[in-house]
């Protein structure tokens, strides 16, 4: 059996592939989120819109769902951080960063994903990216300093303006 695209070192057919076929409900918001990485890395895009909450599923877009599902390969999921979104909670919040390449391009995707439960059912809700931190590693450039590109002027007269 195929190990499960979600990273929990279990066969498919014993983590994600119940959820995704609709024989076995995901547990917590965390089995969801796992579940919804697994459709997007294997196509099920029917899935991606039936777990989508009800009350934001119009956000939902099939189209370019299907789009980024066929065009991105899939290499990893991780979970970063969860708040409730067990059995008895009726919300919560997964953290988690998707790998994938699309285009000879790699990229992180590391969102803030809500869920909320709905007669015992879990949803996604909606998400939102996790803005990337840019580190300098020289110091930035005063307005009055010298323009580092060489030419004499004060920064804020020459590439800064």
């Amino acid at each position: 059996m195929p190990a499960c695209p979600c990273n929990s070192d279990r066969d498919f057919d014993q983590c994600c592939g119940p959820v995704i076929a609709g024989t076995r409900p995901a547990a917590t918001a965390t089995e969801l989120m796992r579940s919804r990485y697994c459709a997007f890395a294997t196509g099920a895009i029917d899935y991606l819109g039936s777990s989508h909450d009800p009350e934001t599923r119009e956000q939902f877009d099939p189209q370019q769902a299907t789009e980024w599902s066929s065009k991105a390969e899939w290499h990893g999921f991780e979970i970063l951080r969860t708040d409730r979104g067990t059995q008895g909670d009726s919300t919560g919040t997964v953290e988690f960063i998707a790998r994938y390449s699309i285009q000879g391009n790699d990229v992180a995707h590391h969102e803030i994903a809500e869920f909320r439960q709905v007669d015992g059912r879990w949803y996604f809700r909606d998400g939102r990216e996790v803005p990337v931190t840019v580190r300098r590693d020289t110091p930035k450039v005063g307005r009055n300093d010298p323009c580092p590109c060489g030419s004499g002027k004060k920064f804020k007269k020459c590439c800064g303006g």
